[in-house]
């Protein structure tokens, strides 16, 4: 019996340790409650938000600068009953947004997303003028104080989708991200987001001793712990911010893009996407009111047109046709085709617009003839030095892959599309491995499959403007303490010779300032060697759009532009007009008041809205032989080319850019 006690007290004994034990593993070891509860009762780690990076144009007028808020920081177990009243009218909320902030805190720490021990974020974004209000009652709020931080501010009500914006990070981004913690700041979009890491700086961090209270009591081992906040790096963009006012006033209105680039340096001068919008709505607390009205706006103002959407290029790309046949020798100067009014071969035909016949290469540029690029893209992927018709056009493809088409060029601004240059891989799969180079003729002028994004048309501007090379076309000029990464500093060759280009830039200029007349012509301005090419795509879904490529002085080219103007028609009548404006702008410093009327035109022009209703004369066969405009496309549409896979994931913000690949015939 007694041995039975003993066994039974050993027992009790052994339990009761093991309780002692456990107990003090879980306090020690398995949770912080203790430790914080007793850390916060002696200091307080408040983090210290570094400024952002200032960002500014290529003549150094600031575009995004910062301003200050301040975060309402709350811990919870040392909050007390306070006027609830008072503390509504200082920060300006109502009594149920209060109840809802201390709802969502609650739930918060019910979710291990915050602690009443440790500071979280109560109330964010206040204003100077709300914190100064504020901070004459922070004493009678015990549980509560405020973190400084700071906002962006945008000085122009441009630009908005190359700088993009700045939001919270998310539970997903801060898990790949260490660096980041909840209700810190990130950069989405534009170059806010493709130099986050340059422009946040580096957050620092202060040690306080605070009483049991909550009341600061001064620096915790005289600020032996402390580091200072590190600002972020200024950039300096190469963007003229009075060339991106202009081209969105003129682009008001209207959709499509307009990108400048300076062709001996591949600086971008401006990009215009259109509809824009004011990046200053995309700041503070007017964000989370304001994203949704944008984000489902019809009209796509946060789709950036300039870089993601994809065009046919149009009659534009005669030039670059034109040159890969004179680099292969399937073309010369002075090779001659006939047109009337179209090519024809049996009972296909293809239209085009009454000039004289035949012509030659530089002539076919200027009067944009369609047979010719007929004839001679057919010439070049048929030649007898290829085993197929297959390889003829897999070497138009190579050829076109160093002008920067078909893949990113990697533009500095995130989420660049590519576009789209159909292989013979794709023809295969598409039509059967019996295809010829008659289904595919299309391609000679810039339609059919072929989808390119405005900056890809900019930069084909550029490198006919430099006789043959580039540089990957950016908007960061200079980054303060930094460098600019290589990809940007690197020559890259077309491998194509650069008489070849003289020949194609005659052309071009004789397109604008042609004796006998070109299609371009609506582009001259005074004083100024223009070459420029027009291109009008076809829209199945309703009004053509209307294209211009251009760069100027030809002598010494400053600046290479594309411009892209949804359902408005001729290339001639919109897009060069508005390049015209934009060249003159950049080299004049203005636009001359004889060249006004110009401007009110272009001004009181819109498109919005005109995606699905047919031009006022649509060009039909029988309606083309009664049309005296030159300028008028004359499209005889064949059989349709069924859809790649990659243009049905066509983003549906691209208006106008539809999967519904058909035969689209261009003329200018």
């Amino acid at each position: 019996m007694y041995e039975n006690r003993k066994l039974v007290i050993a027992a009790l004994m052994i339990m009761l340790g093991l309780t002692i034990i456990s107990r003090l593993l879980y306090v020690q070891i398995l949770t912080d409650r203790y430790r914080e509860e007793a850390e916060m009762n002696s200091r307080r780690k408040v983090i210290q938000y570094p400024s952002r990076g200032l960002i500014s144009d290529r003549k150094g007028k600031l575009l995004v600068s910062n301003q200050p808020v301040y975060d309402l920081m709350i811990v919870g177990r040392e909050v007390e009953r306070f006027d609830s009243v008072d503390f509504c009218n200082t920060v300006g909320i109502d009594m149920p947004t209060l109840r809802g902030l201390f709802a969502e805190h609650r739930r918060q720490v019910r979710n291990h997303k915050a602690s009443n021990y440790k500071p979280a974020i109560f109330l964010r974004q206040l204003s100077v003028d709300q914190y100064a209000a504020l901070q004459e009652r922070l004493y009678r709020l015990p549980g509560f104080y405020a973190q400084r931080r700071t906002l962006r501010k945008y000085e122009y009500p441009v630009a908005a989708n190359v700088l993009g914006y700045v939001g919270e990070v998310s539970d997903r981004f801060i898990a790949s991200h260490p660096y980041y913690a909840p209700g810190d700041y990130v950069g989405i979009s534009g170059i806010e987001s493709s130099f986050e890491e340059q422009l946040r700086g580096r957050k620092g961090v202060n040690y306080l001793m605070v009483d049991v209270r909550g009341r600061v009591k001064g620096e915790l081992y005289e600020g032996k712990y402390d580091t200072a906040a590190i600002s972020g790096q200024d950039l300096t963009l190469s963007l003229d911010i009075d060339l991106q006012s202009y081209g969105e006033k003129l682009m008001q209105g209207k959709t499509g893009a307009i990108v400048a680039i300076r062709p001996q340096t591949g600086e971008i001068l401006c990009m215009v996407s259109a509809p824009s919008f004011d990046p200053s709505l995309l700041v503070g607390r007017d964000r989370s009111v304001n994203f949704p009205i944008l984000s489902k706006d019809p009209d796509k103002p946060l789709f950036n047109r300039a870089i993601q959407a994809w065009y046919p290029p149009g009659s534009t790309f005669k030039t670059v046709n034109a040159l890969i046949g004179l680099a292969e020798g399937t073309v010369t100067p002075e090779t001659r085709y006939p047109c009337h009014r179209g090519y024809s071969i049996g009972s296909f035909h293809l239209g085009c617009h009454n000039h004289a016949s035949p012509l030659d290469l530089r002539q076919s540029i200027q009067n944009s003839c369609n047979a010719y690029y007929c004839y001679e893209f057919r010439e070049l992927i048929d030649n007898k030095k290829f085993k197929n018709v297959q390889e003829g056009l897999d070497c138009w493809k190579d050829h076109l892959v160093k002008f920067g088409l078909g893949y990113r060029l990697g533009v500095d601004i995130a989420n660049e599309n590519r576009g789209f240059i159909p292989n013979s891989a794709y023809y295969d799969k598409a039509k059967g491995k019996n295809w010829n180079s008659l289904g595919v003729v299309s391609l000679s002028i810039g339609q059919g499959e072929l989808l390119l994004t405005p900056i890809q048309m900019a930069n084909v501007a550029a490198i006919i403007a430099n006789k043959g090379w580039f540089y990957t076309p950016h908007v960061v000029h200079k980054i303060a303490g930094g460098h600019i990464d290589s990809l940007y500093t690197v020559r890259r060759e077309t491998g194509i010779d650069s008489a070849y280009f003289s020949i194609v830039q005659d052309g071009m200029e004789s397109a604008v300032w042609g004796a006998n007349g070109g299609t371009a012509r609506a582009a001259q301005v005074p004083g100024v060697r223009v070459c420029g090419k027009t291109g009008t795509a076809q829209n199945p879904h309703g009004r053509d759009h209307s294209i211009f490529m251009s760069f100027a002085p030809r002598e010494d080219p400053q600046i290479a532009i594309a411009v892209y103007v949804e359902n408005a028609g001729f290339g001639a009548t919109w897009a060069a007009p508005i390049a015209s404006l934009m060249i003159e702008s950049y080299i004049k410093g203005g636009v001359d008041p004889k060249r006004k009327h110009i401007e009110d035109r272009i001004l009181g022009m819109s498109t919005i809205g005109q995606a699905g209703k047919p031009e006022a004369a649509k060009t039909t066969k029988t309606a083309a032989k009664k049309d005296k405009n030159p300028e008028r496309a004359m499209p005889e549409h064949l059989e349709p080319i069924a859809p790649t896979p990659s243009l049905q994931a066509l983003p549906a913000a691209s208006p106008g850019v539809s999967p519904d690949v058909g035969l689209k015939i261009d003329v200018q």
